[in-house]
């Protein structure tokens, strides 16, 4: 029997609606998938009027009273995201003349231009400072201060980071998604000017990261920073041997620009593989949202440590927290002959909800070296 739901089901514009990549498939494999995907929504559609018509009618009203409350919120939903994605274009654009006015930041960093009432310095510094132009290692400063990056960046890494002079991102309309763009001075490390890192997202309720792409580093010979050379001892009684040189990868921030690649559809790929591989794309992500987010619009405050210090601050608590939580696990465990150790405990938990109290004071003070005396003095691990 023909469902009329299931034959009204709209499939027309499914062909044109397939993703880019589909544009490489033969017109028979094309119209495979097609058909394949068509199929599917009608199964789909069909499962759920088989659900309806098994509800009482007195049940099956009411979830369609549910089903237009829903479709009212999502209109609205579609409406926000809308209404989001405009916003965030507009002050995208209002942002903007702080990077680009007559004394902009990249001029500043680079010492390119000078700071317009910047009182003399006296005699004696102006000798002492004389070479220097500009902020000297201000991006490389204001990244290690960030935790996530601060854990890419290594001490080889450094060297070639002083180097940077700016960091930029811009949107992608066609494919979804962004942009950034490092900008370096000429460098005894690699010979690209600018390096770029490229995410297209697939646009849907949410974005999602379809995949990342990365400029080729082209490292001066000896100077890559990202491969490591090993020498092995030759066989011992080998004539006129030659150590074994090897080179295999090794930590760098550099790697940000080999993103993880994502494997055709039709390799086969295990399920370890697969949680791994979202794992490591899911941190390639996070590495540069963080870039875009909150280093390129918040750069002196990362530079300074003001920003380090609210996130630490935030850690601090959550770690004096986790400390609250052995207190009272020790304080459970207490019993009649140790009444003492006891009290001790009680009255560690309210110096530590005292100093929650007076945190927002000067959140510079560390909880954790507070909670951690007072423990050591319990004997509590």
């Amino acid at each position: 029997m023909s469902n009329p739901e299931k034959d009204s089901f709209d499939t027309s514009e499914l062909d044109a609606s397939l993703p880019a990549t589909a544009a490489a498939l033969s017109a028979e494999d094309r119209a495979g998938l097609v058909n394949a995907l068509k199929n599917k929504l009608h199964d789909l559609a069909e499962q759920h009027v088989d659900v309806m018509e098994s509800l009482p009618p007195r049940v099956r009203s009411r979830v369609e009273a549910l089903k237009s409350i829903q479709s009212q919120h999502d209109e609205l939903e579609a409406k926000f995201i809308e209404e989001r994605t405009a916003l965030e274009a507009k002050y995208q654009t209002l942002y903007q003349p702080f990077y680009t006015k007559v004394v902009n930041r990249f001029e500043i960093v680079n010492g390119v231009a000078e700071v317009e009432g910047v009182a003399a310095e006296s005699e004696a510094n102006s000798r002492t400072f004389i070479s220097v132009k500009g902020v000297p290692d201000f991006w490389l400063i204001a990244m290690k201060s960030n935790e996530i990056l601060g854990e890419e960046i290594t001490e080889r890494d450094e060297e070639a980071l002083k180097y940077l002079k700016d960091i930029k991102w811009s949107r992608l309309e066609d494919p979804k998604g962004f942009k950034l763009e490092f900008f370096f001075d000429t460098n005894p490390f690699f010979k690209n000017s600018v390096l770029t890192k490229t995410y297209h997202m697939i646009e849907e309720d949410e974005p999602i990261l379809e995949k990342a792409i990365g400029t080729v580093i082209e490292w001066y010979p000896g100077k890559g920073l990202t491969q490591k050379v090993l020498k092995k001892k030759p066989k011992k009684g080998a004539k006129n041997a030659k150590p074994i040189i090897k080179t295999e990868k090794c930590e760098s921030f550099f790697n940000f620009f080999s993103p993880p690649e994502v494997p055709d559809e039709d390799d086969d790929i295990d399920d370890d593989k697969a949680e791994e591989l979202q794992n490591l794309m899911e941190q390639d992500y996070d590495i540069g949202s963080t870039i875009r987010d909150k280093i390129i619009p918040h750069a002196v405050s990362w530079f300074t440590g003001e920003a380090a210090e609210v996130g630490c601050f935030s850690i601090n608590r959550k770690e004096a927290e986790h400390l609250l939580g052995k207190v009272n696990q020790a304080n459970a465990l207490q019993n009649a002959s140790n009444n003492r150790m006891a009290e001790n405990i009680k009255m560690t938990m309210k110096l530590i909800s005292a100093l929650f109290a007076t945190v927002s004071i000067n959140f510079k003070f560390s909880t954790h070296l507070l909670a951690s005396f007072c423990f050591c003095g319990l004997g509590i691990a």
